[in-house]
């Protein structure tokens, strides 16, 4: 499935819970964690469940429930889910692969047997994406940058170096594991120019997508991990070019030699683009 953004909505407002879908993001996150004070967190909650709990709402997008990471907040925020069915549990700053097989065994308890989606952001967490992201439970992988980057004590830059090791580390491990990557946030939403440049990085070092905070940030998100209309008629070329040589390990198409790893790249392209076109 294609999860490009992935939009957060503070659970304590009614009206934005409901109107979020209509961003056009793949994924729309209800947030019962940092988006919400301490004080308003039974309110989110109860928002929550009842819009999740409404038959007249079907969106089209995914929605996931992003969980507290502290035990209390958590049971709290699974007993208010339970009896409700979002696609997924996200969990925020989880540090090993036990934490991912605790959190699975709350939801079935809460009768929430759900897929898990891991939000690394400490350097424990970092360190040990891979089992995390290899744990049954796990559907996608994410990188929080901002929690990252307070709790090495590295200073956040336009640039990003201060990230890039983690931002890499999380793609390989998603990838190893056969999970979706989504990338941290573009903090500053007025600021097009440069969620567009983070994005269109963000696809070439190997995320499948990035967080969103405010609505405006769906659009350019959203097509900067689309394929282009040169990249699809490329992939096309390769797929076209490659069956007319079976066997053969190398060809040529447009002046360039084309191997196994291009012939995959041209296949992923392909089945993207379509899959956005049925969406």
């Amino acid at each position: 499935m294609v999860r490009r953004s992935v939009l957060f909505s503070p659970g304590d407002s009614p009206s934005k819970l409901r109107k979020a879908p209509e961003a056009g993001a793949d994924v729309v996150v209800f947030d019962l964690e940092d988006g919400v004070a301490p004080a308003r967190k039974p309110e989110a909650r109860e928002n929550v469940a009842e819009l999740l709990s409404d038959p007249s709402f079907d969106p089209d997008a995914e929605v996931w429930v992003r969980v507290n990471p502290v035990r209390e907040l958590l049971e709290d925020d699974l007993e208010a889910l339970d009896g409700t069915d979002p696609d997924a549990v996200m969990v925020p700053k989880v540090e090993d692969a036990a934490e991912v097989e605790r959190i699975a065994g709350l939801l079935a308890e809460a009768s929430l047997p759900k897929p898990v989606v891991v939000v690394v952001e400490t350097a424990a967490g970092v360190l040990s994406a891979r089992e995390i992201a290899a744990a049954d439970p796990v559907d996608a992988l994410c990188f929080g940058a901002e929690d990252y980057a307070a709790d090495v004590g590295a200073a956040r830059t336009a640039e990003g170096t201060e990230v890039l090791y983690a931002r890499e580390h999380v793609v390989a491990a998603a990838a190893a594991a056969g999970v979706d990557a989504i990338d941290t946030i573009h903090a500053d939403f007025e600021d097009e120019a440069g969620l567009r440049a983070d994005t269109r990085f963000a696809r070439r070092i190997g995320f499948d997508g990035k967080f969103a905070i405010h609505p405006a940030q769906v659009g350019p998100i959203n097509e900067a991990f689309a394929p282009d209309r040169e990249e699809v008629e490329w992939a096309r070329r390769v797929l076209a070019v490659r069956d007319e040589h079976e066997g053969e390990g190398v060809f040529r198409v447009d002046g360039e030699m084309i191997d196994a790893p291009l012939v995959a790249r041209a296949e992923r392209t392909l089945a993207l683009g379509e899959e956005i076109e049925e969406d």
